[in-house]
């Protein structure tokens, strides 16, 4: 009699324990695909959030090179010389400014330039210069004619104090800055871009504005808890001198630093916005912590950047390969409307990590007759050579802030 019931209590659990361990099975088999799908469902989201931010610009898609532009000398021309704001109203609201404007004159330009003049003076010194008006109006013409020599203008960017949101492979950190100041003859620029676990990458560079441009003096390069290297700048010498290594190198006219260099361009695209066209190179000699070498930067084109808040025109400059299998890469956006001082910096690794600053400044919407009542925490440029976007113009600082 037990051993009948024992058996039917057996045969239940085996009729009974089959389906409910299949149910059990599938609940479970539900539950994976439900948080599958809402993973790859956050995914998605930040991947569509994120997608702008890590993005540089595709190798094929690298305009073709038209011209290749090479260091040329500088000279300063006077303030008043600066184009003015055409708005009356925005004239007399803004504070007065000091323009650095600088000219870049050809060779020939300015050996015209003295030859004119000497002829001139030896017209109106000459007996007979005197008695032939013809010949003083020759050499008058001449002058005229040289001093209206075309050049590539050259404008250093106003002082300001920009904030960025940082990415480091496309996820957003703690914000960074970039600190520039400028009096038209010297300069000091300081960059802090933070990193997870490895702590604060800063740059600093500090020096003048000299007959080619910016000049750095000295580099000083931080990475994290790592000591400092710096590299010098020596004029007198003419050598570039490293703290990392004892090697030194010549320093040729218009060398430039990892970050100057930025603001050198700057200052070019600044003069002369219309000289920098899709597929215009301009080489630079760009001295590192350790070594030197030619920086080949091409003007990629005119874009359109998501930024916090909006949108902010800029002009997109991209570094082409020094050598061959070169995949460090260099991205550039100088925006008009803060002055050509920088929107964003892209820096891809050739293991393809990717460092980013985005410019996270404010935005103003324009009233009905096109001015902007703007932020107060970039500053801009009143007498820039394009006028600013209405959609996306910093207001002027009360006073330059010094980094």
């Amino acid at each position: 009699m037990s051993s009948q019931s024992v058996a039917r209590r057996s045969d239940r659990t085996l009729r009974v324990n089959p389906p409910t361990r299949r149910r059990g099975r599938a609940w479970r088999w539900g539950v994976v695909l439900v948080v599958v799908v809402a993973l790859h469902w956050i995914a998605a989201q930040w991947v569509e959030r994120h997608r702008d931010a890590a993005q540089p610009l595709d190798a094929e898609h690298a305009p073709v090179q038209v011209a290749l532009l090479k260091p040329a000398r500088v000279e300063q021309t006077p303030a008043s010389a600066a184009p003015r704001p055409h708005s009356a109203t925005h004239a007399s609201n803004a504070r007065p400014r000091t323009e650095h404007v600088l000219t870049a004159t050809r060779q020939d330009a300015t050996q015209t330039a003295r030859a004119a003049v000497e002829a001139a003076s030896a017209a109106a010194s000459a007996p007979e210069a005197a008695a032939t008006p013809a010949a003083a109006s020759n050499a008058g013409e001449g002058v005229k004619a040289a001093q209206a020599s075309p050049g590539v203008k050259f404008s250093v960017p106003p002082s300001g104090d920009l904030q960025y949101d940082t990415f480091y492979n496309g996820v957003r950190n703690q914000p960074g800055t970039i600190h520039w100041t400028s009096d038209g003859q010297t300069y000091e620029m300081i960059v802090s871009v933070p990193l997870p676990f490895v702590g604060t990458f800063s740059y600093s560079s500090h020096g003048h504005v000299d007959a080619f441009g910016i000049a750095p003096d000295q580099y000083i390069e931080k990475r994290g808890h790592r000591a400092e290297d710096v590299t010098i700048f020596n004029r007198t010498a003419k050598q570039i001198a490293f703290t990392r290594t004892p090697a030194t190198l010549a320093l040729p006219d218009g060398a430039q630093d990892r970050f100057s260099m930025v603001m050198q361009l700057a200052s070019l695209v600044r003069g002369d916005p219309g000289a920098y066209k899709p597929g215009v190179t301009r080489e630079f000699y760009v001295a590192d912590n350790d070594s030197g070498e030619i920086w080949p930067i091409e003007t990629v084109g005119d874009e359109t950047l998501r930024i916090p808040g909006g949108f902010v025109d800029a002009r997109h400059f991209m570094r082409l390969p020094r050598h061959e299998g070169d995949r460090r890469r260099i991205d550039v956006w100088l925006a008009p409307s803060l002055g050509w001082l920088p929107a964003r910096l892209l820096q891809t690794e050739p293991n393809g990590t990717q460092v980013e600053l985005v410019w996270r400044g404010k935005l103003a919407a324009a009233d009905s007759s096109g001015n902007t009542d703007n932020a107060s925490d970039t500053a801009t440029d009143d007498s820039a050579t394009q006028p600013a976007p209405p959609s996306a113009s910093p207001q002027p600082d009360n006073a330059p802030e010094k980094p």
